[in-house]
């Protein structure tokens, strides 16, 4: 038998980086430089690759800028999971590795609709972590919308892309019911590796600008799943709860979580 996982290995994550190392000669030519540098963070793979050149700089002795690593609340490995050994697949079929994890036999709720149904955070971006080179947090996908438009960016219609809203009709109407908005679905199962075509071809001069070649090659499926009024309205007390509660254990009201993590370090020795 043979595995391969494309995501969390150290040689994924040193792949990706090219997308941190052209971010940096781009804040070069712009004069500037990131206060924050933030990823969105599943395995690891695609925060490695914006984030690690930013540590690596710093570590040098260049500028440095403060490191967030986002994470789904779902699927919260980076923030709640244990750092330890643990196998890095369900099969437990490969050798044991350090990073935060929530445990191999962990499975994501239904609702998650992540690229990647991982218990485990990549050993490096663990690593990281753990030396407090980085930070880590994880929101819920409203949250993260409210969030945008608190700072002036409008959401009007979410596009989904592979995996379960693809083939769950439930979780595309859950989806819209509770953010409010109309969803889409992408024209490819493969939408990633579509995006990554899309900049080869802006690379190659086939197309001037990204803006140029998604219009071209870029397509959404015809379905459009509409909120439904009834069920918007019985969300949303509901998803308020679920703020206070999120913000009580998490964030300033009550940092009781915090306190117990590292009550429980303090006196493992971690």
């Amino acid at each position: 038998t043979k595995y391969a996982l494309g995501s969390v290995l150290n040689h994924v994550l040193m792949h990706q980086t090219i997308i941190g190392l052209e971010a940096m000669e781009q804040m070069q030519m712009a004069d500037a430089w990131p206060d924050v540098v933030v990823g969105c963070t599943g395995g690891g793979s695609n925060f490695a690759g914006i984030a690690f050149p930013f540590i690596g700089h710093g570590l040098r002795g260049g500028k440095t800028s403060r490191i967030v690593a986002v994470e789904p609340a779902a699927c919260p490995s980076l923030t709640r999971g244990r750092y330890a050994y643990d196998f890095g697949d369900t099969g437990h079929m490969t050798p044991l590795t350090k990073m935060h994890t929530l445990g191999s036999t962990f499975t994501p709720p239904a609702f998650h609709a992540g690229g990647l149904r991982y218990h485990g955070m990549a050993p490096l971006v663990s690593h990281l972590k753990e030396l407090g080179l980085i930070e880590a947090t994880a929101y819920g996908t409203r949250i993260i919308i409210e969030a945008f438009e608190e700072r002036g960016v409008a959401i009007r219609e979410l596009v989904a892309a592979g995996g379960l809203p693809e083939k769950n009709a439930l979780l595309r109407q859950i989806y819209a019911d509770v953010t409010g908005r109309p969803l889409r679905l992408s024209g490819s199962p493969q939408a990633p590796a579509l995006g990554s075509a899309m900049h080869a071809a802006v690379a190659a001069g086939v197309y001037p600008d990204i803006r140029a070649a998604a219009a071209v090659m870029g397509k959404l499926k015809d379905e459009i799943v509409q909120p439904i009024p009834t069920n918007v309205a019985a969300y949303e007390p509901l998803y308020q709860d679920y703020r206070t509660l999120y913000d009580y254990f998490g964030r300033g009201a009550n940092p009781v979580m915090k306190r117990l993590k590292a009550r429980r370090r303090e006196l493992l020795g971690d």
